[in-house]
């Protein structure tokens, strides 16, 4: 199984980018999708759950501006994000809990750069 993230690219502040999580391979359910990111020099930080309800959660610092979503038909998982500031510069990895051979464990999408900057 695997996790493949796409969407990033570099942005003007104020401007909006939507980030894109396919999982593929043979999965058999999927639960928690989420949304990570690693600023230069600083840890990995939650930006975003959803449960495969819909329930959701957010980073206090990019609640009103970003919106996770998930097409469980598809097992994706989208992160739109609007108004961005320099500091959401970060490489965003997408993640989830999936039930492969046997059992659920988590695992992680490869990275994608988002850069806003001027």
């Amino acid at each position: 199984v695997q996790l493949q993230a796409s969407g990033g690219g570099l942005v003007q502040p104020g401007e909006s980018l939507r980030l894109s999580c396919a999982a593929s391979g043979s999965i058999f359910s999927i639960n928690d999708m989420g949304w990570y990111r690693q600023a230069p020099g600083k840890e990995r930080e939650l930006v975003a759950t959803i449960t495969n309800g819909g329930s959701t959660n957010y980073a206090d610092s990019v609640k009103g501006r970003f919106t996770i979503s998930r097409h469980n038909a598809k097992n994706t998982v989208y992160l739109q994000m609007n108004t961005l500031k320099p500091e959401d510069t970060a490489v965003y990895y997408c993640n989830a809990e999936m039930y492969y051979s046997g059992k659920f464990a988590y695992y992680w999408g490869q990275g994608t750069q988002v850069t806003v900057s001027s």
